[in-house]
């Protein structure tokens, strides 16, 4: 067996396993305050903005076609940055982030690495664990003219009933383009980078992204909450993409 192959098999497995037992609960708690102010720059310095073609969908990368439409630089940046993602198979996706409990400059570096990491990789979302750190914090950003949200500790407090469909890319599953139903809009409690805590409430894009990488804490994929046909052809996509790769 090839080690793309045992790659494979293992994500096979554990998806199927957790895919069959995990299923979406709904949280029935007072809707949170809006709250977080998004002038604050969360990583103390920027990353540079995406043009709106060079961002991808849902929090994925883009398909290997896509890659020609790439100018040369970016693909070379974002091929670095996604050598730095763990992927499927790797165990840390299947762990559970621990809270953080020390804000101070080595987690100010953390999550200004994994800003700059998200916007070099042209994703849109990142969790701590898909780079090997097993601490509860994520980072997004759905617009490119605004800045890096880093969320730490991050609760899920409320969520609506109404639900959406889309499809999500991830970049910890390379080639893999599912359609997820979440819901529609959230509440969410978090820290800053500096401890303190902020309420946001999202919908759309931005409520989906969150939602994703808040899966990511708890050790669930895109491939867990999908059905286990869905799940063959993603993971048919996912062997093509890697041997491509190879």
């Amino acid at each position: 067996m090839s080690d793309i192959e045992a790659v494979l098999k293992t994500g096979e497995q554990t998806s199927e396993s957790s895919g069959e037992a995990f299923e979406l609960g709904e949280q029935t708690l007072q809707h949170g305050e809006k709250g977080l102010d998004r002038g604050k720059e969360a990583l103390g310095a920027r990353p540079p903005a995406l043009e709106p073609d060079e961002r991808e969908p849902a929090a994925g990368v883009g398909d290997p076609e896509e890659d020609e439409e790439l100018d040369p630089e970016v693909r070379e940046r974002r091929d670095r940055a996604l050598a730095q993602v763990r992927k499927l198979g790797d165990p840390v996706l299947r762990a559970k982030a621990l809270p953080v409990e020390r804000f101070d400059a080595a987690l100010a570096a953390e999550v200004q690495k994994m800003g700059v990491l998200m916007a070099d990789a042209l994703g849109i979302g990142l969790a701590a664990t898909q780079i090997g750190v097993l601490h509860r914090v994520l980072v997004y950003r759905t617009d490119p003219e605004d800045p890096v949200v880093a969320l730490v500790n991050p609760v899920l407090e409320w969520c609506s009933e109404e639900t959406e469909s889309a499809e999500e890319g991830c970049l910890s599953i390379p080639g893999a383009r599912v359609d997820v139903e979440r819901p529609a809009r959230i509440a969410v409690r978090a820290q800053d980078v500096e401890g303190e805590w902020v309420r946001l409430s999202a919908d759309g894009l931005e409520a989906r992204v969150i939602q994703h990488e808040l899966d990511h804490l708890e050790g669930v994929l895109i491939l867990d909450r999908i059905s286990r046909e869905q799940r063959r052809q993603a993971m048919k996509a996912v062997r093509r993409a890697l041997e491509e790769d190879a």
